[in-house]
């Protein structure tokens, strides 16, 4: 009699065994090279924008700006000069997308652009995703340099201008305190959003023209403000009314 060796698994159960290997290993090669990642697909992959915890004063996001300009005029075939960064947001992707507003000197012109750079760092990667001026499609838009007070040159009439603008934000932050001591609350007002900023310079003043979106604890009001400030940099609060659409 012939003894007969016997295998523990079954022939069937190897062969899918090596063929569920084989698989696993085909696509963790295919997915480890990053630099055949879809464009397109980003967009499935990102998180929510939020306030970049980098200053935007530092080094790395003033690096990342410059970057976005440079990018821009090699593409555009343009002459932007990098002024400073107004905000900085980001949103992680695969890596991360920096939202930069950024002021550059177009002409002899400051004017405010918005951009996207993403970033791999990992890859040593870096792209600009998207460059445009904030007022594109509405005429030129002003700055914090063009809402200084000017005696001289045209006068442009109400113009939209852009609410992170740092001379609107300091107009909406006056407003709320004067609304705040003419309230007589002892619930402070904060400020949600700034919904819509307008401004003109005529004269030695600039104003502004504002839609203020504030909380007082629970409750949330919006206001019409119109806010002037004088040529010594000073904001006075000339008009206030309750909005109620």
């Amino acid at each position: 009699m012939r003894a007969t060796l016997s295998s523990p698994f079954p022939i069937p159960s190897l062969l899918s065994f090596f063929f569920l290997f084989f698989s696993i290993f085909t696509v963790l090669q295919s997915s480890g090279d990053c630099s055949d990642f879809d464009h397109a697909q980003m967009a499935t992959m990102v998180g929510g924008i939020s306030d970049s915890p980098t200053s935007q004063n530092s080094l790395e996001i003033e690096s990342l700006a410059r970057f976005a300009v440079d990018q821009h005029n090699a593409k555009q075939n343009s002459l932007l000069e990098f002024a400073r960064v107004v905000k900085a947001q980001e949103q992680v992707v695969a890596g991360t997308m920096h939202h930069l507003t950024i002021e550059a000197i177009d002409a002899g012109e400051k004017k405010i652009y918005n951009a996207k750079v993403w970033v791999k760092p990992w890859l040593n990667f870096k792209e600009l995703q998207e460059f445009k001026h904030t007022g594109d499609g509405d005429g030129p838009s002003f700055t914090s340099a063009d809402l200084g007070v000017k005696k001289d040159g045209p006068k442009p009439g109400w113009q939209s201008v852009p609410t992170e603008d740092p001379a609107v934000q300091d107009a909406a932050n006056h407003a709320i305190k004067t609304i705040q001591q003419r309230s007589n609350s002892l619930v402070p007002y904060e400020l949600h959003e700034v919904a819509d900023a307008k401004a003109e310079v005529i004269d030695d003043v600039a104003k502004f023209d504002l839609l203020l979106k504030l909380k007082r604890g629970e409750k949330q009001e919006k206001f019409k403000v119109q806010v002037h400030k004088n040529n010594e940099g000073s904001f006075h609060l000339n008009h206030v009314e309750a909005d109620h659409s």
